[in-house]
């Protein structure tokens, strides 16, 4: 978008969108070139830039400042999250911490505010720099892809769009058009700091190849696009060998078995297109050797189950199913039901008055609590319906919707048939996961 020579066909974008603007060179850049573009359009978006404070560096709020009043400079709306990553940032890679975090938070702001399409500054030199670290790290055909152009967040049930409209233009392309167009930004300090891997690489490295091949930062991002390409390949050929092994309750492992006997770089590739589904890195070959090992020790011994702890989350062995393990953390809401709509639901006059007088309660399970959630049927147990409904054992602290201090519903088990209406104003409560996925 910066500059006409190399730019990827524009996206088309919906009619709220977003920036996320650090403030730094790059995301001022792309601010500049979509406020514009959208002064030439007939009917142009509603712009808001999305600025997270990380709070890792003493000028983060000068950073927050500047980019506020950049906000009103160019009229558009502007909003904020300030991370509290506490004790974390002095743990592992602080860079993976933070990245994680904004990310979460951007989607976050992008849910708050019906925002669809969420653009972010990452160039070709990002790309390269990034190439070469999956490199290092011994990366297969995902990692080595690199950036995709445009990406799939979710938050709950709203799906966002990630853009990097910059990935095929340099460093030096940006600082050109923000040197004609006589931009102001911001200088991060920790960007000269080589003990990151990244900062090493684009300080050390990158120079140094560009001394031995002028275009290496343009091959790499080049090499990333054509790895690409056979990413999606592979995921297309793990839709078809795992057509019977994935379902949506998980890997059926007996099938997954039998194709790893007679096809493992298929089974492999079966794997990580079923972790790339749940949002998951992609595992080293040796811990993938190490899953092997388990499930062919599992095979031989009944009922067995496994628990493994893989990118933060936790993958379970029950019953011949392989089961990435649900977040409990979220909330309970109340969905408008269609008053012409046959679907029943909780009349809103008695969930509004609960409501206001604070007698709604999300709680935990601790013993005995029935139900009745189907027509003409005895209330039942929360331990039978979880076991006649195959429910995994670590998701059945499920929790549980109290109004007026009756139990009315249960996350994945179902509302309390009592307390609905077929007719009038209602709602419906549903149980909403935190967080987003890929």
């Amino acid at each position: 978008m910066a500059s006409s020579r190399k730019s990827q066909p524009s996206p088309k974008l919906g009619k709220r969108i977003a920036v996320a603007l650090s403030g730094g060179l790059d995301s001022v850049v792309l601010l500049d070139t979509v406020c514009k573009s959208a002064l030439a359009n007939k009917n142009p978006p509603e712009i808001w830039a999305f600025h997270i404070h990380h709070g890792l560096q003493k000028a983060a709020d000068e950073w927050f400042v500047f980019c506020e009043k950049l906000a009103k400079k160019y009229q558009i709306q502007f909003d904020f999250r300030l991370l509290h990553l506490g004790d974390d940032a002095k743990q592992g890679n602080v860079e993976a911490r933070a990245r994680t975090a904004r990310y979460e938070a951007l989607a976050e702001l992008c849910a708050d505010h019906g925002v669809q399409d969420l653009l972010l500054a990452h160039h070709q030199n990002d790309q390269a720099e990034t190439v070469l670290l999956q490199l290092l790290r011994g990366s297969g055909v995902a990692g080595l892809a690199g950036m995709a152009q445009a990406r799939e967040l979710k938050h709950g049930d709203i799906a966002i769009t990630l853009w990097r409209p910059l990935i095929a233009q340099s460093k030096v392309e940006l600082e050109a058009y923000a040197k004609t167009n006589k931009l102001k930004w911001v200088e991060d300090p920790s960007n000269q700091n080589i003990q990151y891997r990244r900062n090493a690489i684009r300080k050390d490295i990158i120079p140094r190849l560009e001394k031995i091949q002028p275009d290496a930062i343009a091959n790499l991002a080049r090499s990333a696009n054509i790895l690409g390409q056979s990413q999606a390949l592979l995921d297309r050929l793990a839709k078809q060998d795992g057509k019977l092994i994935i379902d949506k309750s998980g890997l059926k492992v007996a099938l997954l078995m039998t194709l790893a006997e007679n096809d493992l770089p298929a089974a492999n590739n079966v794997v990580r297109y079923w972790l790339k589904t749940h949002d998951l890195a992609m595992p080293s070959q040796e811990r993938l050797a190490a899953w092997w090992k388990d499930l062919a020790s599992a095979k031989r011994k009944r009922d067995a189950q496994l628990e493994w702890l893989h990118d933060e989350r936790k993958i379970r062995l029950w019953r011949d199913l392989l089961q990435v393990a649900d977040e409990q953390a979220g909330e309970w809401v109340f969905k408008k039901v269609n008053t012409k709509s046959k679907e029943p639901g909780l009349p809103v006059q008695w969930v509004e008055e609960a409501l206001n007088n604070g007698l709604i309660e999300v709680r935990s399970r601790v013993g005995a609590e029935k139900i009745q959630i189907k027509p003409n049927s005895p209330r039942k147990s929360l331990k039978n319906l979880f076991q006649e409904g195959d429910i995994p054992p670590w998701q059945r602290q499920a929790p549980l919707l109290f109004i007026k201090q009756e139990l009315v519903a249960v996350a994945g088990v179902g509302v309390s048939y009592p307390q609905l209406v077929h007719s009038g104003p209602r709602v419906l409560p549903e149980w909403r996961q935190a967080g987003f996925e890929v």
